[in-house]
């Protein structure tokens, strides 16, 4: 019998489709190592998906016959990561949020304002730097018995700041991610306040390149993200 699985309604990003990192984050369970997942379609929610394994470790979500995203190994050794933000400036910077509570992503389960049960990561610009941030404490339903963090949750929380860190200082409308590769370094423990950053990489047209870490309180990093995100067509 094939590998299937389901995203729950819990974890939408747009509210009729699963948060992209957490479902890239899933598809990358199946994967050995640090892996990128390429999105291709909106991810179905409460729907049982079909996870097909090719020889070369790499792995297809397939929605029927429909492909829905695929993952495979990654290299991000030379993703240039910007210095940690402190929790005071991180806890700042939320006041800058670019979020709405009645926006595309409103509910979502990482960002959403409209979300009482959610990740609270309200990611916002650090004055004088080109990055935003995110305090984050992790809650005890998104870790395993030992307190760690689930993997798909640490790609979840990377995914927002990645999204929201084009925009910064401009009015660039938000992109939907394409591509998806995340690198853990160690574990990030629930309970605990970490800070979640994002920060612009290069705008090629529609093509929106972004990067995403996560660090605990003393600036250790234990997560980083590359993301490729691709903005609305000009009207």
């Amino acid at each position: 019998m094939p590998d299937t699985v389901s995203i729950s309604r819990r974890f939408n990003g747009p509210l009729d489709s699963g948060q992209g990192g957490y479902s890239a984050g899933i598809v990358a369970s199946f994967v050995d190592g640090p892996a990128e997942v390429s999105l291709r379609r909106p991810v179905p929610l409460e729907r049982p998906l079909e996870v097909a394994r090719d020889a070369d470790g790499s792995v297809q979500l397939l929605d029927g016959e429909e492909l829905v995203a695929e993952g495979g190994s990654a290299d991000l050794a030379g993703l240039d990561v910007p210095a940690p933000v402190s929790l005071p400036e991180a806890r700042e910077a939320t006041k800058r949020y670019m979020g709405s509570h009645d926006g595309q992503f409103s509910r979502c389960f990482v960002c959403g304002l409209a979300r009482d049960d959610g990740f609270d990561i309200f990611a916002g610009e650090v004055p004088g730097r080109r990055v935003m941030a995110s305090p984050w404490t992790p809650p005890g339903w998104a870790a395993t018995d030992d307190g760690q963090v689930q993997p798909e949750f640490v790609w979840a929380a990377l995914d927002c700041p990645a999204t929201f860190a084009p925009g910064l200082g401009g009015d660039l409308p938000i992109g939907m991610l394409a591509r998806f590769g995340v690198r853990i370094h160690a574990p990030v423990m629930a309970g605990v306040e970490h800070v979640v950053i994002g920060w612009p990489i290069a705008i090629d047209g529609r093509k929106y390149h972004s990067g995403s870490a996560v660090f605990s309180s003393d600036g250790t990093l234990l997560a980083a993200a590359r993301a490729l995100l691709i903005g609305p067509r000009a009207p």
